[in-house]
C-alpha cells in the first residue's frame, strides 16, 4: 500500500516519471470534446496501465500473501497490512482531477473527500521482537535506510543483509520488502511500479500550461469572481484561498463547491480540460510505447499470479 500513497503524493505535486519530457513544442490537436461529461465517463490512454481501486486491493493481498511466505521460513505468522475488505462502491478515479465537479456532491459534502469513505483498519496482533526483525530487517532502534535495501529481488537474492534469526539468514529489508520485490520488481529489466501513473501526472502538467486550458480556467475564474470568490485562479487552489482547509464540509464550504462546480459546467471545464489532457496522454503513450508494453506484459504476469494464488 506504500506504492499507493506515493502515487497520492505523486499527484499532488505534479512529479512525473524518469524519462517522461518536459513538454513544449506545438500543442496537440484535440479529439472530440465532450459538453459537461460526468467524471465517471472520462478515459484516458494511461487508464489501461493504472490498477483499479479492485485491483489494487487485490494485488496487496497477494503482496501480503509472499510476505507471508517469507515470514513462514522463520515460523512465523503473518496475517497482512492491507486493508481486509475490497473498496465498496463504483469506482470513479478521476473524481477529483480537475477539482470538484459533481453538483450532487458538492451540495452534499464541498470539498470533503473523505466523506462517507472512512473504515476501520484491521486490528493485527503484535509482533514480537524477533518476528518484527524478519518483517522489517531492521534491529531494534536502527534507522531507516541503515542497512541495504535492494531495488529489485534479483538483487536482493546477492545482498547480505548482515541479519541472522533462527540461524537463517534474513532477506535485505525484511519480508515486506521481498514481498514487494517478489511482486513488483523480480528482475532488473522490471518497470517502475510508477511508471505509468508518472507519465499521467507529466500529462496533467503539461495540460496546465495549455493554451485552451489556460483560456478556460481564465473563464472559470471570472465565474468565481462574480459570485464573490475572486482572486482564484485554479480548482486546485478553492480550499486554500477561502480558508477551508479544516471545515471543507461546512455550510461555507458547500456554497464554494456549489459554485464551483456551476462555474465549471458555464465554461465546460471538465470537457475541454480532458480532451486536452487527452491528447497529452497519447503523446506521451507514442512516446514510451515500447516501455508501456513492457510494462502491460509485466503488469499482466502479476495478475496471473493472482488468480494463481486466489
Amino acid at each position: 500500500m506504500a506504492a499507493v500513497a506515493l502515487a497520492a503524493a505523486l499527484l499532488a505535486s505534479g512529479c512525473g516519471a524518469d524519462g517522461a519530457g518536459t513538454g513544449g513544442g506545438k500543442e496537440p490537436a484535440l479529439g472530440p470534446v465532450a459538453h459537461n461529461p460526468v467524471t465517471s465517463s472520462l478515459a484516458f490512454p494511461m487508464d489501461a496501465f493504472t490498477d483499479s481501486d479492485a485491483d489494487v486491493f487485490r494485488m496487496a493481498r497477494v503482496q501480503d500473501r509472499i510476505t507471508a511466505q517469507c515470514m513462514a521460513r522463520y515460523g512465523f505468522t503473518y496475517e497482512g497490512s492491507g486493508p481486509a475488505a475490497a473498496p465498496a462502491g463504483a469506482e470513479d478515479r478521476h473524481r477529483y482531477l480537475f477539482g470538484v465537479a459533481d453538483p450532487a456532491y458538492a451540495a452534499r459534502y464541498g470539498y470533503d473527500k473523505s466523506a462517507g469513505a472512512e473504515r476501520v483498519p484491521p486490528v493485527r496482533p503484535a509482533l514480537s521482537e524477533s518476528a518484527d526483525v524478519v518483517l522489517h530487517g531492521m534491529r531494534p532502534g536502527e534507522k531507516p535506510g541503515s542497512r541495504p535495501d535492494p531495488m529489485t529481488q534479483e538483487e536482493a537474492d546477492r545482498t547480505d543483509s548482515g541479519i541472522d534469526v533462527g540461524g537463517k539468514k534474513v532477506p535485505a529489508g525484511g519480508c515486506l520488502r521481498e514481498g514487494y520485490r517478489k511482486l513488483y520488481a523480480p528482475t532488473k529489466d522490471s518497470v517502475d511500479l510508477l511508471f505509468a501513473f508518472g507519465l499521467s501526472s507529466e500529462a496533467h502538467q503539461r495540460s496546465k500550461n495549455d493554451s485552451r486550458v489556460e483560456a478556460v480556467l481564465g473563464k472559470w475564474s471570472d465565474c468565481m469572481g462574480k459570485a464573490g470568490y475572486s482572486g482564484i485562479q485554479t480548482p486546485y487552489e478553492v480550499v486554500e484561498k477561502l480558508r477551508l482547509t479544516d471545515d471543507k464540509g461546512s455550510p461555507k464550504a458547500v456554497a464554494a463547491a456549489v459554485k464551483d462546480v456551476a462555474c465549471k459546467r458555464e465554461v465546460n471545464l471538465v470537457g475541454v480540460w480532458a480532451a486536452v489532457e487527452k491528447a497529452y496522454q497519447e503523446q506521451l503513450a507514442e512516446e514510451h510505447a515500447e516501455t508501456l508494453a513492457l510494462y502491460k506484459k509485466q503488469r499482466d504476469a502479476r495478475f496471473k499470479l493472482a488468480a494463481s494464488m486466489s
